[in-house]
C-alpha cells in the first residue's frame, strides 16, 4: 500500500506527507514505526562511528597545529563547529527515522541528480588518501620506512577489511569503538602526566582571548572548523549508518553485507513512510530522543574533549619552540618532547594512538564515500543492480585510485587535508539549505522541522557560505597574485 490521495503541482499529498513527484522516484510505502528501545545503550553505535572517523585531522593535525602556532585561541571554533554539525547530524537522521530513505535520495526526489552532485563532491574530496598518508607517516616515526610505500599496504588493507567484513556496518563500528576507547585513553593519561599546569591555567584563554589568527590562512582555518568532528560527506551519511543500526524506519532496510563472506541483498531503492496516528507519534518522540541524545554523547562530547586535550598537549609541548614545521612534521617533535618530558613510552603511545587513528578515519572514509556513491547509483541510476555490488566496486576505486595518486608523489598530508577541507565545506553550505527544504516541505506536518533548529540551519547556510566565499577569493588570490 502507498501514501497516495491525491497530485497536484507536482507533489503527492497525503496525511503522511508531500512527496515530490518523480517518474524515478515512486512515493515511499506506507509501514508502521517500529517501536524504539528500552534503552539508549542499545542503539549507541552510530554517533561513536561519527566521532570515530571525525577523530582524525581535526583533532590530531589541524586544531593541535592551530594550538602550536597561535595558543589555545581558535579551539572556540570547534565547540561551534561541533554544535552546527549536531543539528545538521540531526536534520539528516531525522528524514531517514522518517522515511528509511538516505537524505541523498530525499534530495534526489526534488531533482534527480543532486545525490550524484554530492556523491561526485564527497570523492574528490577523498579521493586524495590524505588520512592514509598521515599514518603512514606518522608510522615511520615509529619504525621508519617510505610513505609511500607504507601508505599503499593501509589502503590495501582497508579494502580487504571491508570486503572480507560478513557485515560491513558491524566491522566498522567495532574498528571505530576501538579507536575511541584508544584515544580517550591516551588523552586521560596525557591529561595527568603531559599537560603542565600551565597549560591547565591558560585553559580559559579559549574563551578570553578567543579571536581568528588570519595568518594562518581562511582555508587552513576553514578546514578545522569544517572537520571539527565530521565535515562534508561525512554528515551525509549518517543516514546511511542510522539505517544499517535500525533506527526508525530504517529497520526495514538491509544491510549491506560482503560479497566474499554474507549475502548481499538488494536493498530497495526507496524506502517508507508511516502514518501520523498518536500511537506513532509517540514512537516518533521517543526515536528522536533517543537519535538526539546518541548524537550529543558520543559525537559531540567525545569529539569535544578529544580536540581541546589534543590541542592542550601541543600547546603544552611544542607552543612556542622556533622553527617548527608548517606541516604534520610537527607531530613529530611533539613526540620528541613528550618523550624527553614525559618519557620514551608516553611519546611512543602518542604516534601509535594517533598512526592507528587516522587509519582508522581512513577507513571510515573510504566506507562512507562508497556507501553515499552506491546508494545514489543504485536509487536513480541502476535500480536493479545490488547496492553492495556498487558499493564494494567504489571502494576499490577509491583504494587503487588513492595508490596511484599517492605513488605519483601526492604525499603531503596536511595539504592534501586543506583540499578536501574546503570542498567539505562547500558542500555543507549547500546541502544544509536543502535540508530545510526537505524536512520542511516532505515530512508530516506534526514531525517537521520548525522554529529553533530552522534557525540554526540557516546559520549553518550563512556561516559555511561565507566561508566558502572566503577561501575561494583567498584562494585565487594567491594564484594570481
Amino acid at each position: 500500500m502507498t501514501t497516495m490521495t491525491r497530485q497536484h503541482n507536482d507533489v503527492t499529498t497525503s496525511p503522511t506527507g508531500r512527496f515530490p513527484v518523480s517518474k524515478h522516484l515512486p512515493a515511499p510505502e506506507l509501514k508502521p514505526l517500529p517501536e524504539p528501545p528500552a534503552s539508549t545503550w542499545r542503539i549507541i553505535g552510530p554517533g561513536v562511528v561519527a566521532a570515530g572517523v571525525g577523530l582524525a585531522s581535526g583533532e590530531f593535525i589541524l586544531f593541535p597545529y592551530i594550538a602550536s602556532q597561535v595558543g589555545l585561541v581558535f579551539v572556540w571554533a570547534a565547540l561551534v563547529g561541533l554544535a552546527t554539525q549536531f543539528f545538521l547530524n540531526m536534520e539528516i537522521e531525522r528524514y531517514t527515522l522518517a522515511t528509511g530513505e538516505t537524505a541523498l535520495t530525499g534530495f534526489s526526489r526534488y531533482w534527480r541528480h543532486w545525490g550524484l552532485v554530492f556523491a561526485i563532491l564527497t570523492m574528490l574530496a577523498n579521493l586524495w588518501p590524505g588520512w592514509a598518508t598521515s599514518s603512514a607517516t606518522m608510522i615511520t616515526y615509529l619504525w621508519g620506512g617510505d610513505v609511500r610505500w607504507i601508505s599503499v599496504g593501509l589502503l590495501l588493507a582497508i579494502g580487504l577489511i571491508l570486503t572480507l567484513a560478513p557485515v560491513v556496518y558491524v566491522a566498522l563500528e567495532r574498528a571505530e569503538m576501538l579507536k575511541v576507547a584508544a584515544v580517550i585513553v591516551l588523552l586521560a593519561v596525557g591529561a595527568v602526566v603531559a599537560i603542565t599546569a600551565d597549560a591547565w591555567a591558560d585553559v580559559p584563554k579559549i574563551v578570553t582571548d578567543a579571536s581568528v589568527p588570519v595568518d594562518l590562512g581562511l582555508a587552513f582555518l576553514m578546514g578545522a572548523l569544517a572537520f571539527a568532528g565530521a565535515g562534508g560527506g561525512q554528515n551525509l551519511v549518517q543516514s546511511n549508518w542510522i539505517r544499517d543500526k535500525g533506527f526508525g524506519m530504517g529497520k526495514y532496510v538491509p544491510r549491506i553485507k560482503s560479497p566474499v563472506t554474507g549475502k548481499p541483498e538488494a536493498a530497495p531503492s526507496t524506502g517508507f513512510i508511516f502514518e501520523p496516528t498518536e500511537e506513532h507519534l509517540s514512537r516518533w518522540r521517543s526515536w528522536w530522543r533517543f537519535a538526539n541524545r546518541e548524537q550529543l554523547y558520543t559525537f559531540v562530547l567525545i569529539t569535544f574533549l578529544s580536540i581541546m586535550f589534543t590541542s592542550l598537549l601541543a600547546y603544552s609541548t611544542v607552543y612556542g619552540r622556533p622553527g617548527l614545521p608548517n606541516n604534520i612534521g610537527f607531530l613529530k617533535i611533539e613526540g620528541e618532547v613528550l618523550k624527553e618530558t614525559v618519557g620514551a613510552w608516553f611519546g611512543t603511545l602518542f604516534w601509535v594512538v594517533g598512526a592507528f587513528a587516522l587509519f582508522a578515519a581512513a577507513l571510515g572514509i573510504v566506507d562512507y564515500s562508497s556507501r553515499l556513491a552506491a546508494d545514489v547509483i543504485k536509487t536513480a541510476y541502476a535500480k536493479n543492480t545490488k547496492e553492495s555490488t556498487l558499493y564494494f566496486a567504489v571502494v576499490w576505486v577509491l583504494v587503487l585510485l588513492g595508490c596511484v595518486i599517492v605513488l605519483a608523489g601526492f604525499a603531503q598530508p596536511l595539504i592534501l587535508l586543506v583540499i578536501s577541507a574546503c570542498v567539505g565545506g562547500l558542500m555543507m553550505f549547500v546541502y544544509s539549505g536543502l535540508l530545510i527544504v526537505l524536512n520542511r516541505r516532505v515530512l508530516p506536518k506534526p514531525i517537521r522541522i520548525r522554529g529553533g533548529r530552522m534557525a540554526v540551519l540557516g546559520w549553518s547556510v550563512a556561516l559555511f557560505g561565507v566561508l566558502s566565499v572566503l577561501t575561494i577569493i583567498e584562494q585565487v588570490g594567491k594564484l594570481f597574485g
